[in-house]
């Protein structure tokens, strides 16, 4: 099933759920919701506990420092022409909201507004990282033995489409959260919409220069344990805080970085054991208190640990800096693979979401057309292919079909792993002729198909290698299409 037909068999199941419940006003309003979303921007919902650092992520994200605002409500990061926000509450219209400009992003001015008051804020803001995708910042979710109940968790499987999921070890408590997000038939069709963050990085490191790659190690680790695979689509270690620092530093602040790093490490280091210390002692390098705090609250003691003694090893000018801390908050890591295992396939995410949505309205909703609407629901998840890629996809991820790794790297290739577009999935350049693609899948097709019936394969092996020649053929019928243009 292509793309293009994945999208036209749920917007059929939209319509004909919307005509079955004509007669129920409130399904109808969610149902032509759930049709319009579906023409929207990717909705990627940053989720995580209290300071697990959700608010610097997403801005480290956008590249742009937009200040928390109300950490009860929704914050919801959309792409505008022009810096904007409006809030939205249970007891009052929607009212624009000011916004104040800063040198490196901005801050939205809630003054009048009482804690709690507004559920959502949408924030408008011209950013590229945000055309594809709208970013919803969201509450800190409850005790992990309340989330059956938790209405952040409940909100945030409604609204979103994909997940980035803030912990910082990915134990059994984070395991339960994630599994609510599964339940249902959809759930356990379609595929997973959740990447890991194993989040401050910065801090688990305690300011060693390798913290990253002990970091990175933890997340291999955690995603061979078959409970965490089976519900993360990946695990990434990432510093926000780390990452949006590099992405925003100034000249003055690196100039006070290094300040600090020509002092002797020695001398340095009674100051660097704690933010209070490095706060409230002598000024070290003669930084006044307002410089020191600006540091504190862009890096974090463990940060200016980090950053000091790079700038000692090579980084001396606030580009190579800005570049490192990036680089070593495993941001760039982060990126991709939202644009890889997200954006690439968001018309997967987005066919999940309405799907889903349809499956909870005949849930709660029963009436004459359920039976007749469960039916077609079951009949294209069955059918649905992108879906049988991506349980593929899990499945190479962990080994368990047991092909070699030069099988496996070409399976996950070819079932959209490395990027969903054609050539990313024959593996060759981005500026192939047709001609050279249509050659290489129809190789790819014969290779596979030839797996598919070899007898000395295990079942598994077997029925993995039909689902990889099924995703050659939707190529070819693609490419034939593009040709016919």
């Amino acid at each position: 099933m292509t793309g293009a037909r994945l999208d036209a068999e749920v917007r059929d199941l939209l319509h004909r759920a919307l005509h079955g419940y004509r007669d129920n006003p409130r399904v109808t309003e969610l149902l032509r919701h759930q049709l319009a979303r579906y023409d929207q921007p990717l909705r990627v919902a940053v989720v995580g506990g209290w300071r697990s650092g959700k608010s610097t992520l997403l801005n480290a994200l956008m590249g742009e420092e937009v200040a928390p605002v109300d950490g009860s409500a929704f914050t919801w990061y959309e792409d505008g022409p022009q810096p904007d926000a409006t809030g939205y509450s249970t007891s009052h219209p929607p009212q624009r909201l000011a916004v104040l400009r800063s040198g490196t992003g901005m801050r939205v001015d809630l003054t009048g507004w009482r804690a709690g008051e507004l559920r959502d804020i949408v924030v408008r803001w011209p950013a590229r990282s945000l055309r594809q995708v709208t970013l919803l910042d969201t509450p800190a979710i409850g005790a992990a033995d309340e989330q059956a109940a938790d209405p952040v968790l409940a909100r945030v499987r409604r609204e979103a489409d994909a997940l980035l999921y803030l912990t910082r070890d990915a134990r059994g408590a984070d395991l339960r959260i994630l599994g609510a997000t599964r339940e249902g038939v959809v759930g356990q069709a379609a595929p997973v919409h959740t990447i890991m963050v194993l989040s401050r990085v910065d801090e688990s490191g305690g300011g060693r220069v390798d913290a990253l790659l002990g970091a990175r190690q933890l997340a291999r680790r955690a995603l061979r344990d078959p409970h965490v695979d089976a519900l993360c689509v990946a695990v990434v270690p990432c510093s926000g805080l780390l990452g949006l620092a590099g992405r925003v530093l100034g000249e003055t602040e690196f100039a006070a970085l290094a300040a600090l790093a020509r002092v002797p490490r020695a001398e340095l280091e009674p100051y660097l054991l704690s933010a209070e210390r490095f706060a409230r002692g002598e000024p070290p390098a003669g930084l006044d208190a307002a410089t020191r705090g600006a540091l504190l609250e862009r890096l974090g003691v463990v940060g200016i640990r980090l950053a000091t003694t790079l700038v000692r090893t090579g980084c001396d000018n606030r580009v190579a800096l800005a570049t490192e801390l990036v680089r070593r908050s495993g941001l760039g890591e982060l990126r991709e693979s939202l644009n890889r295992l997200f954006v690439d396939r968001r018309h997967v995410l987005k066919a999940r979401s309405a799907l889903t949505a349809v499956e909870a309205l005949l849930r709660d909703e029963p009436g004459p057309a359920t039976g007749d609407l469960l039916a077609v629901l079951e009949q294209l998840l069955a059918g649905a292919h992108e879906f049988a890629e991506s349980r593929l996809l899990a499945a190479l991820r962990d080994g368990r079909l047991g092909f070699d790794a030069e099988l496996a790297a070409e399976a996950r290739r070819l079932v959209g792993g490395d990027g969903d577009e054609p050539a990313a999935r024959l593996g060759i350049a981005p500026d192939a002729t047709l001609a050279w693609l249509w050659e290489t899948a129809a190789e790819a097709r014969w290779r596979w198909r030839e797996h598919a019936e070899d007898p000395g394969l295990a079942l598994l092996q077997r029925r993995g290698a039909q689902v990889v020649a099924r995703s050659c053929e939707g190529l070819l019928a693609d490419l034939a299409a593009a040709h016919a243009r």
